[in-house]
This record gives structure tokens, sequence and C-alpha cells, in this order.
């Protein structure tokens, strides 16, 4: 049939789905996996590093669709279940689900299949993997309704985030591991900290709508002291990491840059001045995902990790 007698029979044509494609994608903001794919790769090549020396392409492919799903996933459910919020509050007043360029169905639809795509990734791991599949997608659906029931929300989305390392690691093992665990922490108290920050911009909206978070609760003076503290034991597990892993050079020169970027962070966010709050949120942080691999990737070829 053609795309004429489609469009005249009420059926999308190839560009209406198209566009709904893009602005599911626009919804769940898919560029922003590079905030959490940094660190599963480093759990992953470690992993493998130790395995046999080897990288295995086929399961580091199957641990970006899994991260990728999963993320996905998350997110759909998060702007699902907070479009009522998001349309209350000016900054995020034009979001897909609220301005309808998405539907509340397409959105559903999206993310069961990122489900979908994740579980089968995890089936094509290892048993553990698929075991721990599910219950590792519950805080990523209990982070948006943290906010309606604790003002530590921020909490609930770094146990979501730190879950990443510790399953790309058991998807090459197939079992667990503590250092995993370190790097996961580390990953959790990290984005944990950073979006203390981002919280800070919304709270007069949040104020005004019984919204929860530390800003809204204690002010943002709290909130960027919150923040720092968590930077500075997100420094400490990310050395313990590599202590324990017996890291090289390579990985303490990352570490040293990755400290010096929070530095920068916490010096252009200031209580009376969130002019720069995305900078700080959305380049010094993607900076410190990507710093990090890099210089862990070096480490790792040095001590013998081959392609």
């Amino acid at each position: 049939m053609s795309t004429t007698a489609d469009e005249a029979l009420g059926s999308p044509g190839p560009a209406e789905h198209g566009s709904k494609v893009r602005a599911f994608l626009r919804l769940v903001m898919i560029e922003h996996s590079v905030f959490a794919l940094p660190f599963a790769y480093i759990a992953a090549l470690t992993a493998m590093e130790r395995l046999d020396g080897s990288v295995h392409w086929w399961r580091l492919l199957l641990v970006t669709v899994a991260m990728v799903g999963m993320r996905t996933f998350a997110m759909a459910c998060n702007r699902i279940i907070d479009r009522e919020i998001d349309a209350r509050n000016p900054r995020t007043a034009t979001r897909e689900l609220v301005t309808g360029a998405v539907s509340v169905r397409s959105a559903w639809t999206g993310a069961i299949i990122a489900l979908l795509v994740f579980l089968a990734a995890a089936a094509l791991l290892n048993p553990l993997c698929l075991a721990l599949a599910l219950p590792a997608a519950v805080p990523m659906v209990l982070y948006p309704y943290g906010k309606r029931f604790t003002s530590f929300p921020h909490a609930i989305l770094g146990v979501a985030q730190a879950i990443g390392p510790i399953g790309a690691w058991i998807a090459v093992t197939g079992s667990w591991s503590w250092d995993a665990v370190i790097l996961g922490v580390a990953v959790g108290v990290w984005i944990g900290g950073f979006d203390l920050i981002f919280a800070c911009q919304d709270v007069r909206a949040d104020r005004a709508h019984g919204v929860k978070s530390v800003p809204a609760r204690f002010g943002i003076p709290a909130a960027l002291h919150g923040a720092r503290a968590a930077h500075v034991v997100t420094t400490g597990l990310l050395a313990w990491y590599g202590v324990a892993i017996g890291a090289g050079a390579f990985y303490w020169v990352g570490l040293v840059v990755v400290a010096a970027a929070f530095v920068y962070e916490h010096t252009i966010v200031r209580p009376h001045d969130l002019s720069r709050l995305n900078r700080a949120f959305f380049q010094v942080n993607g900076f410190i995902g990507i710093a990090l691999f890099v210089f862990a990737l070096l480490d790792l070829i040095v001590r013998g990790l081959r392609g």
C-alpha cells in the first residue's frame, strides 16, 4: 500500500514513525548515556584483563546494549511518572510528554521495548546476569516516586546508578566481585552528588508543589555542601578501587584529572549563582566519565590487555 493510501486510512507513514522515534529519543535524552557507559566499560575491561587479558568484543557489545536499554527504560519511566510534576515546573514544561510530542502510550511502548532489550542482553551474557536483571530494574522505577515520599531521592538514584559497573563485571565473569562494588558505589555517590547540584534549580517549583529533595528541604547551600562531600567520597572510593585492582600510573593520573574536574565543578556553581549549573552538570560530569575511562584503558593496555 502506498504512503498516500496509508495517510488516507490514518496510518502513520515512515516519516511520522521516524519523527516519533526521534521525539522518544529526545524524551529519554539518549546522548546522556555518556555518563554511565564509561564506568561500565572500566569494570568490564578490568574484569577481562583479569580473566585472560583479552577484550571480548561480543560481551562488550552486550554490556553496551544492556546499559543503553536499562537507561532508556529508566528515563522513560521517569518521564512518564513525573509528567504531571513536569507540567507544573517552568523548566520542564516543554518536555515531550507534557507538550504531547510523545504520547503516554508511545512512551510506555518505548520503555517496554527497552526493558526487553535489556533482558535479552542479560540472557545472552550469563545466567547470573539474567537472574539479577529484573531486581536491577526496581530502583530505576522507584527513583521518580522517591521525590514524593523522601527528601533524599538522590540516594535512590545513586543506588540505581551503582548497579551499572557491578553488572558489567558480572557480565564478563559470571560471578560477584567486591572490587566492582567499590567502583559501583563510587559511581552511585558521584551521580547522587551531581543530582544534588541539578536539583538546586528547581527549589522554588519543588517547594510550591510539594516535591521533595535535599535543596527543597534544607536549602541550596546545604545541597551544594552535600554535593562537595559526595564528590570527596567519590574520589576516595575511586582511589580505593585503584588500590584494589593494583592500578598503575595511568589510572592515578586519571584520578588526579578527575579530582581537578571536581574542584572546577564546585567553583563554578555557587548558592547565589546557578547560571553555570548546566556546564557543571552536562559538560564537567561528561568529561569526568570519559577522562577516567581513557586513563583506565591506557593503564589496562600497559598491564597487558590486548584486543
